[in-house]
């Protein structure tokens, strides 16, 4: 068995650079990696998502304004509702009406999805058939 133990002359030589090749090999195989399973997770499941529209909100004198605020209490315009089955019983007296006013919900950010959730189902009770949510749209920022 043999084994180098140093120069002929005495004097070893420090080598100071790196060795990056396995340190590329590596990489372009993680290149190579991603390239092809980024494309499968991102078409996985084909979809339409929405599109973003901003309309402005027309205020008709007939239209009910739902607020919901941060507590979860229910407010028809300005007057506040006890419970969602009050609210249903009147929701289902203008829902008779002809034309239906529409019922525009609107959501404290604050509030839980719970409680904007009964008001929408108290109005597919009330057999009420365009519900719209209010929100505010982003400041623009510079």
């Amino acid at each position: 068995m043999g084994m180098n133990v140093g120069s002929s002359s005495g004097d070893d030589e420090v080598v100071s650079t790196i060795n990056t090749t396995p340190l590329v090999d590596v990489m372009l195989v993680l290149l190579i990696i991603f390239l092809i399973t980024i494309p499968a997770v991102i078409n996985s499941v084909k979809l339409d998502l929405p599109k973003e529209t901003n309309v402005p909100r027309v205020t008709k004198p007939e239209n009910i304004e739902l607020s919901v605020t941060r507590d979860g209490e229910i407010y028809w315009n300005t007057t506040s509702v006890p419970d969602v089955d009050a609210l249903v019983k009147r929701l289902g007296k203008v829902a008779v009406l002809n034309p239906q006013p529409e019922v525009h919900v609107r959501g404290d950010d604050k509030a839980r999805y719970e409680s904007v959730g009964r008001v929408v189902y108290a109005c597919q009770r009330a057999g009420i058939m365009k519900v719209s949510f209010v929100t505010q749209p982003p400041e623009r920022g510079g």
